[in-house]
This record gives structure tokens, C-alpha cells and sequence, in this order.
């Protein structure tokens, strides 16, 4: 496709740690059981045990969810993440009555949030950064309104949105992070703007009011789908289709966007 060498065989992250998808399962989880069937006396056993596991291990640095292969660090977006699973988890708990190790739980869950709002938060460039000790942005801190880590039109947060409007976003794409400033891939070359971060982007923009921002996002988004309406993992420069295709990450992302600016418009 497009002449893209080399073709790579199998996938390294297999062996990764990715603090960032233990919050994504009890997220999963929280909804599920609210919206759909209520979760059973296995499964909550399942989840208890990765809970208690990740009490003890979310202080270690990760290759987090950009699956970066030039070394761990502490990413910012795996801390939100893991605060994400314990404050659920906590949730699921208090709803139904389960038994849970929920006083460690919210004494993690609470240790998490100090520890990112003292580290990953840099005071001389006025925003949230992509890893402790760094000063590069990424897209994935797109999520820390979405998952209620921050309220939506927290001052930090709003100078933070900002900052990726202005250095990561081209009209309404958006780039997962300047390759110059963050935290080493382990990959050469360029790559395209991720369509999940647009998407995003424009969520993000609707939480803090400012709808026709988000709106007129949006709709130049729609303009880069495919005649079946379909996504891209990421668009290129070109505004070429590159990367997994159809994503399902995406079309998540395009859904969720869709929904809370269609509410607030009314």
C-alpha cells in the first residue's frame, strides 16, 4: 500500500507493560454493569485480583499506550488510567454491595491523583506533560476530562487544551505528540495524525463549551472518512487514508464525540 516498507512481522508490545488498559477493563466494566447485565461473583473476584495487583504496581514505569520501544517511562496518561480503574472499581463496589478491598483502593486511587497533579503537571510551560520529568505534550492527556480525572473547565486543564491546539492539533487533526520532544519511540521516520486524538479533541471541546469549536471539528473530520464512512487509524499530510483501516478505536472515539455534541447543542 503506498509503497510502505518495510513490512513489519508480529507486534513487541506483546510483552509490554501497559498500565493504561487496567483502567480501560474497569471502565468497561463500571458501564457494563451499569447499563447492561450486573456483574457476577466470578468475574468481580477476576477484577479484585487485578485491582490488588495494581494497588502495588502503578508507581512503575510502563511503555504505555503508544507502545513506545525506546524505554519506559512514567506516562502520564497510564497514571490517569490506573486512578480510572481504582475510582470504578470503588464505584462498582458502593452500587451493588460487593465485597472489596475498597479502603486501599481509595487510599491508592487518591495517592495516584496527588502524585499526578505534583509530577505530571509542569508550572514554567503551563500545562500537563506526556511523562513525568518531560516536557512534551501528547494527545492521550486528551483523556483526562473524558474519564472525569479533571472537571472540563479546570483552568490547568483549559491551558493544557490550549498547548495541544496549539502545538499538536493542524486544523482538526491532531498528532499524538511531537516526535522531536517526546519521549523516544524507538521508531524512525514521520507518521500521520491519529484520528482517535481528533476525535477527542473535539469531546474535549464540548465539555468545556466550546460547542462551535467542537462542531465545525467535527464536521471537517467527516470529510476525511471514506465513501462507506469509514476511518483510518491515521491521516497523512496528504489527508491519504495510513495505518489500520477500518479502526475501531476510531469509530469509539467518533461515536462518543457525536453523542455528548449532539446533547449539548440540543
Amino acid at each position: 500500500y503506498m509503497n510502505s516498507q518495510p513490512v513489519r512481522l508480529g507486534n513487541s508490545a506483546y510483552d509490554q507493560l501497559q498500565l493504561d488498559l487496567y483502567g480501560a477493563v474497569l471502565d468497561a466494566a463500571y458501564l457494563s454493569n451499569k447499563y447492561g447485565s450486573p456483574l457476577d461473583h466470578d468475574l468481580w473476584q477476576n477484577l479484585r485480583r487485578i485491582l490488588d495487583w495494581l494497588s502495588e504496581n502503578w508507581r512503575e514505569e510502563d511503555e504505555g499506550m503508544w507502545e513506545v520501544q525506546g524505554g519506559r517511562q512514567q506516562f502520564l496518561s497510564s497514571k490517569v488510567l490506573a486512578w480510572v480503574a481504582l475510582e470504578r472499581a470503588v464505584r462498582i463496589a458502593r452500587q451493588r454491595g460487593l465485597p472489596a478491598g475498597e479502603g486501599r483502593w481509595i487510599e491508592q486511587r487518591d495517592a495516584i491523583y496527588w502524585d499526578v497533579m505534583e509530577n505530571g503537571w509542569d508550572p514554567e510551560r503551563g500545562s500537563f506533560v506526556q511523562h513525568y520529568g518531560g516536557k512534551a505534550l501528547d494527545a492521550s492527556l486528551l483523556l483526562m476530562p473524558l474519564v472525569k480525572f479533571v472537571g472540563p473547565t479546570d483552568p490547568r486543564w483549559l491551558a493544557t487544551l490550549d498547548k495541544i491546539q496549539e502545538e499538536l492539533a493542524y486544523d482538526s487533526l491532531v498528532y499524538r505528540y511531537n516526535l522531536e520532544e517526546a519521549a523516544d519511540t524507538g521508531f524512525d521516520g514521520e507518521e500521520g495524525t491519529f484520528s482517535m486524538c481528533s476525535f477527542w479533541l473535539v469531546e474535549c471541546l464540548t465539555q468545556a463549551g466550546r460547542l462551535e469549536e467542537a462542531r465545525l471539528a467535527l464536521e471537517k473530520m467527516f470529510s476525511y472518512a471514506n465513501h462507506l464512512g469509514l476511518y483510518a487509524e491515521e491521516i497523512g499530510s496528504s489527508g491519504e487514508a495510513l495505518g489500520n483501516f477500518p479502526q475501531a478505536f476510531t469509530h469509539l472515539s467518533l461515536i462518543s464525540a457525536a453523542v455528548h455534541l449532539d446533547a449539548a447543542l440540543g
